[in-house]
């Protein structure tokens, strides 16, 4: 198993300089500043495209934690570039927040508040708060917390509402892309809410901040986790009412490790134990989606009884993680066996090993998906590098 194991973190070591190489050599937009908003299949470079701020918070979290993790003073400055353009065109200084996208120029686009992007926007500046200690940071951070606080927060029912209008209004849409439910509330908006307070906490152990975060976590044991299956329930109306039944086993196996992480980070023993207890039955339950050669199925819609034969690259890099946590959890090496068969997919479908970078996914059939780029609003360089940094942390 040693050799297994030392095998493993020596491949994901490489591919996080693979991946972290691919996005120096075709990302950085010289001309306007920043990061280009889009790179196709073919490292086709589009620097008209829209650049999205879920994007450039990812990036800033990526090469933040990957300079942290390895003091490569390359990944330091491509973090300080993403920080640096966050902080001039993404932040609305007259409303507060981010806005959703600014044009290749910088010009703001797309202004609404989406309170998904305010908590990327606080994972990223936290991250790069460690890497830096630069204080403008971890105070942008806490504004941005503090503004998803004052504009989003549920005072009667809990948890963060989805949207608002530029100005925060309500906003009729709520939605993140055209094939969520248009729902006050959502799992997705949640887990990244609280992977941004957890992440925030480390350098900022405010009371209130504790406070914030734990309840989230109670938020998901008491109304997110299906208590029957595990699942997590994905879209909700402002009184925690569930709506639709669809498993997204990307997201299962994802909460499996950021909801213990978040507990561990508060540092309650009893919270602890009961994360740790249900993220093993987060982690089985999201097993269902694997299949014979240990990729992930993309989400199951159970009411319906229709599985989505396609399987999403980011998916995959949670399974890497969460698996390994929960044969961590357990000592059970099944679960090991479907962090590696995860890896093994990876390897076999998903890498681009001519081109660089990760495909966006494959159809039933194993086919590259077509009509996806490498680099977009939604294809960043977050869940793959955070996989093989995970791996490369948990195996000593």
């Amino acid at each position: 198993m040693e050799a297994q194991l030392e095998k493993y973190k020596i491949e994901v070591q490489q591919e996080l300089r693979n991946i972290l190489s691919y996005w120096v050599k075709y990302t950085v937009d010289e001309r306007h500043g920043g990061f280009v908003g889009k790179v196709d299949n073919d490292n086709n470079i589009d620097d008209t495209a829209p650049k999205g701020s879920v994007l450039n918070s990812r990036i800033l979290w990526s090469f933040s934690a990957a300079y942290n993790l390895t003091k490569n003073v390359q990944y330091l400055q491509m973090a300080e570039r993403a920080y640096k353009y966050i902080r001039r065109y993404f932040i609305d200084k007259d409303f507060g927040g981010v806005y959703w996208t600014v044009d290749y120029a910088g010009n703001p686009l797309d202004t609404k508040k989406q309170i998904y992007a305010l908590a990327f926007a606080v994972y990223g500046l936290s991250e790069y708060f460690i890497s830096t200690q630069e204080e403008d940071a971890k105070q942008l951070a806490i504004g941005l917390y503090e503004t998803i606080v004052k504009h989003s927060y549920d005072e009667k029912n809990g948890g963060y509402t989805e949207a608002f209008t530029r100005e925060w209004n309500e906003t009729n849409d709520l939605r993140l892309s055209d094939k969520d439910a248009n729902e006050k509330k959502s799992m997705n908006t949640h887990l990244h809410v609280l992977e941004a307070f957890t992440n925030l906490y480390r350098s900022w152990p405010d009371v209130q901040l504790k406070q914030r975060l734990t309840a989230l976590i109670h938020l998901f044991i008491d109304h997110i986790i299906d208590s029957e299956t595990h699942h997590l329930n994905l879209f909700f109306d402002e009184g925690w009412n569930p709506r639709g039944n669809i498993h997204s086993y990307g997201h299962d196996i994802e909460a499996a490790w950021l909801l213990q992480e978040a507990a561990e980070v508060v540092g309650d023993a009893a919270l602890i134990q009961k994360l740790q207890s249900l993220s093993k039955s987060i982690a089985q339950a999201a097993a269902e989606g694997l299949d014979a050669d240990g990729g992930l199925w993309y989400e199951y819609n159970a009411g319906e009884n229709i599985l989505t034969r396609e399987k999403h690259s980011w998916p995959q890099a949670e399974a890497m993680v969460g698996f390994f946590n929960a044969w961590q959890l357990t000592n059970d090496n099944s679960y090991l066996q479907k962090s590696l068969h995860s890896w093994n997919f990876i390897k076999e479908h998903i890498l681009h090993k001519a081109g660089g970078e990760w495909y966006w996914g494959i159809t039933g059939n194993n086919a590259i998906m077509p009509g996806q780029d490498k680099v977009g609003l939604w294809k960043c360089p977050y869940h793959n590098s955070r996989a093989c940094m995970e791996i490369i942390k948990r195996i000593k």
